[in-house]
């Protein structure tokens, strides 16, 4: 397994910034000058070098270093000249971008189905399939229909050698080991070492992480959150997490359980959760918890059009009770509501703490819409602290299933382009 890496922080550095698209060199010399550099960069101290252990930032660059950094990216094929920028009012400048053979896959293993992406390096998917996968019958079957998906897309000559592949799965992930940590939804899963696997698989880099935490990079790579440093995002699927971003960047915990908000209790004797315990809050309102109550109401006739449903179809899920809140059942709708008013206040209590400059809502039973968008708003509004919501905005995913691909294509990008 041979991926060419950038050999320092300077090489590293100037990837990143190419992978929003090409760019000249005199707008990289622009980023990385010193009266440019990115906000929080640290001054060197004079007779200092990068890499510096206390200045991380590889600003600033002087010209001659850019230049070289730039040509030595080149040659490594990491990089490549892209003919000439517009002129900027004397010589026109040389654009360098990605190399454009560059090739990612993003893998997103979902409770009920497995998505696989392959990007080009500025992380545009150039083909995305998916299909239903249980996760409760385990990591041999599960890796399995992941290696058959990307086998398709490979057929389709989207790519001959991946630089790198990025996985998430839904639960609890020891990043730096690679592996599942007794994950509650995913039996004989618990410390599979899924990174290695996929790395022998694929021949190829790979990264794993939580499924909710490459949705996260995922919004912060190409959805409403590229402008800004600090969010939350809150997928409500299967199961209820929530990916944290402080400064740019994932926040996972010590030892990676971040942002498990499932598993807040929100009633002392609610009903049992995956977990073991009662009275979580994805036992209220996850998918399987929105099937089940949609099942009662049809059960003893509170709801016609549901009752429908399941004597058509002989089960119900969240989307019968979107289809059923969409045609104005009013048993859908408070269903709705009274999940929203839970995700709200577990999510207004960490607004008050995290001071967040933006929420998105994402995951399957997001897309129940704006009644559910609207009960959330309307209890994190009333029950933060008005410094803490006073511009914040809480808004829907708008990348349409593509966030957790995206993201790991990101995630494995990150590692790819460090030192």
């Amino acid at each position: 397994m041979k991926t060419n890496r950038p050999e320092d922080s300077h090489q590293a550095a100037l990837l990143r910034l190419m992978r929003d698209g090409p760019r000249s060199r005199a707008e990289l010399a622009d980023l990385t000058a010193d009266s440019t550099a990115p906000a929080g960069s640290p001054a060197l101290p004079p007779g200092a070098a990068y890499p510096h252990p206390a200045y991380p930032d590889p600003w600033p660059m002087s010209r001659a270093r850019l230049n070289a950094a730039l040509n030595r990216l080149v040659g490594l094929g990491l990089a490549e000249t892209d003919g000439l920028a517009a002129s900027r009012g004397g010589r026109r400048s040389g654009l360098v971008r990605l190399s454009r053979d560059t090739r990612f896959a993003g893998i997103d293993i979902g409770a009920t189905s497995v998505d696989v992406a392959i990007t080009d390096g500025e992380l545009r998917v150039l083909g995305h399939v998916s299909e239903p996968c249980d996760i409760r019958f385990g990591p041999a079957h599960v890796l399995d229909r992941v290696l058959v998906l990307a086998g398709k897309l490979k057929q389709q000559g989207l790519f001959t050698q991946l630089q790198g592949a990025g996985i998430g799965v839904p639960g609890p992930v020891s990043f730096a080991e690679g592996v599942p940590v007794v994950p509650p939804i995913m039996p004989g899963w618990d410390r599979y070492p899924m990174r290695e696997i996929v790395s022998q698989e694929l021949g190829c880099l790979a990264m794993l992480d939580n499924d909710v935490n490459i949705m996260a990079l995922g919004e912060l790579h190409a959805g409403p959150a590229r402008q800004v440093r600090d969010f939350l995002l809150v997928k409500i699927g299967t199961g209820i997490g929530c990916g944290i971003v402080v400064d740019g960047k994932i926040y996972r915990g010590v030892s990676g359980s971040a942002g498990d908000i499932g598993h807040i209790r929100v009633d002392q004797v609610g009903p049992v959760c995956a977990c073991g315990n009662t009275g979580c809050l994805e036992a209220y309102f996850s998918g399987a918890a929105l099937a089940r109550q949609a099942l009662a109401a049809a059960r003893s006739g509170a709801s016609p059009y549901l009752a429908e449903r399941l004597a058509a179809a002989g089960t119900l899920s969240a989307e019968d009770v979107a289809a059923a809140a969409a045609q104005g059942d009013a048993t859908a709708v408070q269903l709705i509501r009274d999940g929203g008013r839970r995700v709200g206040q577990v999510l207004a209590g960490l607004v008050s703490f995290f001071n967040p400059g933006l929420v998105i809502i994402a995951g399957g039973v997001a897309r129940l819409g704006h009644v559910l968008l609207a009960e959330i708003r309307s209890v994190v509004y009333r029950r933060s602290l008005p410094l803490a919501t006073g511009n914040l905005p809480i808004v829907l995913s708008e990348l349409n299933g593509a966030a957790g691909v995206v993201g790991a294509a990101r995630l494995i990008s990150d590692h790819v382009y460090s030192v």
